[in-house]
């Protein structure tokens, strides 16, 4: 995604240290989202089958225009969607959190959820 400049990283958080391509020279973060899994429980149809929350955080120096584009893509390429060989049933945007501000970084913030339903036999 060329809106996020500073890349698309998994993991627990944003660091200067821990993923150091999200900042720029200054050590300002640049446009950037960051993947973690909130939950992961039984449930669904089948004996093996379970119910995964992810979550997608964006950062963004100032405002929210690269924020609000990247949450769109994103809603785009998995609302709906269907992994096929992972056992994944569908994956399903269950929610947006918009226009926060990240105080550690100092910077704007915004945060997807997705549902992901899916096999684990």
């Amino acid at each position: 995604m060329a809106v996020l400049t500073g890349g698309v990283y998994s993991g627990m958080e944003i660091s200067r240290q821990d993923t150091p391509d999200a900042f720029n020279a200054s050590g300002e973060i640049k446009p950037c989202a960051l993947l973690g899994v909130e939950a992961d429980d039984a449930a669904g149809p089948l004996l093996h089958s379970s119910r995964m929350f992810v979550v997608v955080r964006f950062y963004e120096r100032s405002g929210y225009t690269a924020i609000d584009v990247a949450l769109e893509r994103i809603y785009a390429l998995l609302h709906r969607q269907r992994v096929s060989g992972e056992g994944v049933f569908e994956i399903r945007h269950t929610g947006d959190v918009r226009d926060m501000r990240d105080a550690v970084l100092d910077c704007a913030m915004a945060m997807s959820r997705y549902q992901v339903m899916r096999y684990r036999g």
